[in-house]
């Protein structure tokens, strides 16, 4: 008995040592980071800053073309000056409602594996009005860090917005 107790911690001990102690924020960023070096770090991508805001005391800066498939915008949200948050927001264009939900299966199956399985925090579908709205999101929670990924679709006849937000959180 005790040999099987062993054989099963040791074939654990690898799977529970490559979970993170933390959710890292993207692009080589780190929680904290002040903005100036974010500025910095964003110019010399060649990204452009299309917009400054001040949203309840924190400062947004709104960021476009950062070099990722599908990345339409990024905000990076400031707290006391110091990072605390990137929000990624893909659109594609010319996909079909099947391409996103490919495409949100698999992200979410990379972060399950990376961070363990996500929580469902929303889902809903709206048809009351003439807009049909669907919401549907994943949240992880490591330390004191956090993932939420969001799939959005607004559509009134064949107008159809969709995209998908992964938002990096310290908490």
């Amino acid at each position: 008995m005790r040999f099987l107790s062993a054989i099963l911690i040791a074939l654990l001990l690898p799977v529970s040592s490559t979970v993170a102690d933390e959710i890292s924020p993207p692009f080589g960023f780190r929680w904290n980071d002040v903005a100036s070096r974010v500025e910095k770090v964003l110019k010399g991508a060649k990204a452009k800053i299309v917009g400054r805001e001040n949203n309840n005391g924190q400062d947004v800066l709104t960021v476009e073309g950062l070099i990722h498939p599908g990345l339409k915008r990024t905000l990076f949200t400031f707290k006391d000056g110091a990072l605390s948050q990137i929000e990624l927001q893909y659109e594609y264009p010319d996909w079909t409602l099947e391409h996103y939900n490919n495409r949100m299966g698999e992200i979410r199956r990379y972060f399950d594996a990376k961070y363990g399985t996500g929580r469902l925090i929303s889902r809903s579908r709206d048809n009351d009005t003439d807009v049909i709205q669907t919401l549907v999101g994943y949240q992880w929670v490591v330390g004191k860090s956090a993932l939420e990924l969001f799939y959005f679709s607004a559509q009134k006849e064949a107008n159809v917005y969709r995209n998908i937000t992964v938002t990096y959180k310290e908490i």
